[in-house]
C-alpha cells in the first residue's frame, strides 16, 4: 500500500514541430502518410478489450480522393452498445477503486508515446481520414492531445488536495468519487485531440465509458485506441462503438446506470439530447452530468484604429485554417470604412497566394472539407450569395467535388449585417463582411453581440484602449473565449481554456480543472474524535 504524497512530473505545453523541407519529421510523416495508402484496414469496435468486427464495413476515403479506399470500420447495431454498457459497468468497481497514481501514470505514459513513436501515425492518420494539412493535424492530434493528457493529471491532483477546513476534535475529509454509472462520449470529426479528451478526461477520473465518434473520424480513432492500449488502460474502461446515433442513443439514455454525456457536436443534436434525457429522468440513479460544446459564428470585429494588416492577416488564419472546420473560426468580420480598403487588398493577396490541394503535398494550405454533406451546405450560402443583390463574394466562390470536396476559401461582402451567412452556421470556408460606419463603433458591437445565438470565440483590433475596454463590456457574454489583438482560433491547454454559453454549450471549459469538477461526485467525510454522551445543550440548564 502507497503511503506517500507523490508529484507529478510538471505539466508543460507539447512543442509543435515545423515539419520544413529536410527535418526529420517531415520525412517519418511521408513514410508514414505512404505506409498507410499502401494497405486498407479493417478497423473494428472495442468493447471490453476485445476487437468486434461484423459483417456490414463501410468504406473510409480521404475526403480529397475519393478514388482511394484507407480501409473499412465494422458497424455495429444495438446488441454492440448493450455490450459495451455491459463491458464497462463490469469494468467499473477496479477502474475507480485504482489509486489514482496508477490512472495517472497511464495518461502520462500515452502522452509520451503520442509525442514520440506514435506522432507520426497520429499526425498521417488525421491528415488522410480528416483532411489536415501538416500543421494542423499537429497542432491538434499531437500537440493538443499531449496537452490534455498531461495538464488533465494536474488538475486532477488539484482537484484531490481540495479539503476543507477542520476544527478542535473533529476531522473533515472531503474525497472525490466517480460518477455512479457509466459516461457517453458523442465526438466530432474536425478534432482528434478532443475525440481522445472527451472519453479520456473522464476515465482519468475514474469513470468507464462508452465513447461514439464520428464516422468521419473513424480512421484517426482506432490509431487512438491503439494508443490507449500501449499505455496500459485496463479493458472496458473506453469501449468505442461505431453505430448510428439514434441506435446508441435509445439504448444509453434509457439505461439506469446512465451517469453523464459528453458531448462536442450541433447544438440541434445537443438540444435533442438534452430533451430526452430530461425525459427520462425518473429512469435514472442519479440525476445525469451534461458537458457540452456545440456550434459557433464567431466575430472578428476592427476598431478604425486597428492595424489593417494584423486584421486581414487575423482573418486568412482565423477563418480558413483547416478550411473554416473549426467551433472557433472566424465566419463573419466588422470592419470600419476607413480600414476596408487595406484590409481588403490584404486580405486578397492573402487568398490568392494559397493552394488548395491533398495534405500529402505539404505546399497546400487548403485541403478538402469533410464529406458531401458539408460540401453541399458551404456552396449553397456560396450559391445564394452570387444572386443575392445584397452580397458581393470579393474571393473564392469555385467548389468541384468530382475528386475530392474542394471548397474555395470565399469572402463575401455584404450590406446587410443581418444577411444569412452573417448570423447562420456554416462551418466551412466561408467568411462574411460587413463594412460600417467607424462613428457607429458602439452601436455594431451591440450588433455583433445581438446577430448570432451562439457564443462561443470572438475577437477585437484595436490599438485604441478605450475601444478595447468598451468591446470587452459590450461584449462580454457574446463569446467564452476572447481575443484582443489576435485570431478567434488556436486556444491553448492551460492557457486558454476553451468553451461557450448561449447555443455554444455549457462553458466547461476543455483544457481547465472546470472540466474535470463535472465527472467526480465528492462526498464530505466527518469524523468526531470525542462524540458527545448526553443529549443536553447548556441552553436546557435552568438559571
Amino acid at each position: 500500500m502507497s503511503n506517500a504524497y507523490f508529484e507529478l512530473p510538471i505539466a508543460y505545453n507539447e512543442p509543435v514541430l515545423n515539419y520544413a523541407a529536410g527535418s526529420r519529421e517531415r520525412a517519418e510523416v511521408k513514410a508514414a502518410l505512404k505506409n498507410l495508402k499502401s494497405k486498407e484496414l479493417d478497423i473494428p469496435m472495442y468493447i471490453g478489450g476485445k476487437k468486434i468486427r461484423t459483417k456490414k464495413k463501410v468504406a473510409i476515403k480521404p475526403p480529397h480522393e475519393l478514388n482511394h479506399v484507407l480501409g473499412h470500420f465494422n458497424k455495429g447495431d444495438g446488441k454492440h452498445v448493450k455490450d459495451a454498457i455491459k463491458a464497462a459497468l463490469k469494468a467499473k468497481k477496479d477502474w475507480a477503486n485504482m489509486p489514482w497514481q496508477h490512472r495517472a501514470n497511464i495518461f502520462l505514459k500515452a502522452a509520451d508515446l503520442l509525442s514520440g513513436p506514435y506522432r507520426a501515425k497520429m499526425n498521417a492518420a488525421t491528415m488522410l481520414g480528416q483532411s489536415k494539412n501538416i500543421y494542423q493535424a499537429e497542432i491538434d492530434a499531437v500537440a493538443e492531445l499531449c496537452d490534455f493528457f498531461r495538464f488533465n493529471v494536474q488538475y486532477m491532483t488539484e482537484i484531490y488536495s481540495q479539503q476543507p477546513e477542520s476544527t478542535p476534535g473533529i476531522w473533515n475529509r472531503m474525497e472525490f468519487r466517480p460518477l455512479e454509472g457509466f459516461l457517453f462520449a458523442i465526438t466530432p470529426f474536425n478534432f482528434t485531440s478532443i475525440a481522445a479528451n472527451l472519453p479520456a478526461a473522464p476515465a482519468m477520473m475514474g469513470n468507464t465509458v462508452i465513447w461514439k465518434a464520428a464516422e468521419t473520424q473513424i480512421y484517426s480513432a482506432n490509431v487512438i485506441m491503439e494508443l490507449f492500449a500501449e499505455a496500459g488502460l485496463p479493458d472496458g474502461v473506453i469501449n468505442l462503438v461505431h453505430v448510428d446515433g439514434p441506435v446508441a442513443g435509445d439504448i444509453v439514455f434509457s439505461h439506469p446506470e446512465f451517469a453523464g454525456l459528453h458531448f462536442t457536436g450541433s447544438t440541434k443534436i445537443f438540444n435533442s439530447l438534452w430533451q430526452t434525457i430530461g425525459g427520462n429522468l425518473s429512469k435514472y440513479r442519479s440525476y445525469p452530468r451534461i458537458v457540452g460544446e456545440t456550434g459557433g459564428k464567431d466575430f472578428v470585429i476592427a476598431h478604425k484604429s486597428a492595424d489593417a494588416k494584423q486584421v486581414a492577416v487575423a482573418l486568412s488564419r482565423g477563418a480558413f485554417e483547416y478550411q473554416g472546420q473549426k467551433c472557433s473560426a472566424a465566419s463573419r468580420a466588422y470592419i470600419p470604412k476607413s480600414l476596408w480598403k487595406n484590409v481588403e487588398k490584404y486580405l486578397v493577396q492573402d487568398l490568392e497566394s494559397m493552394k488548395m490541394g491533398t495534405p500529402e503535398d505539404f505546399t497546400n494550405f487548403i485541403n478538402a472539407v469533410i464529406d458531401e454533406r458539408a460540401f453541399d451546405k458551404i456552396t449553397y450560402f456560396i450559391a445564394q450569395a452570387k444572386k443575392s443583390k445584397k452580397a458581393k463574394i470579393i474571393s473564392g466562390g469555385k467548389y468541384d467535388k468530382s475528386k475530392g470536396y474542394f471548397v474555395e476559401p470565399t469572402v463575401i461582402v455584404t450590406t446587410d449585417p443581418h444577411y444569412d451567412s452573417m448570423e447562420k452556421e456554416i462551418f466551412g470556408p466561408v467568411l462574411t463582411i460587413y463594412v460600417y460606419d467607424d462613428k457607429k463603433w458602439e452601436a455594431t458591437l451591440e450588433k455583433v453581440d445581438k446577430t448570432s445565438p451562439y457564443a462561443l470565440t470572438g475577437a477585437v483590433f484595436a490599438n485604441d484602449r478605450y475601444a478595447v475596454e468598451m468591446a470587452e463590456k459590450v461584449l462580454r457574454n457574446a463569446a467564452g473565449n476572447f481575443y484582443i489583438n489576435d485570431k478567434p482560433t488556436g486556444a491553448v491547454v492551460g492557457q486558454q481554456p476553451f468553451g461557450g454559453a448561449r447555443a455554444s454549450g455549457t462553458n466547461d471549459k476543455a483544457g481547465s480543472v472546470l472540466n474535470l469538477y463535472r465527472w467526480v461526485s465528492p462526498r464530505t467525510i466527518k469524523e468526531n474524535f470525542n462524540p458527545p454522551k448526553d443529549y443536553r445543550y447548556p441552553f436546557l440548564e435552568e438559571a
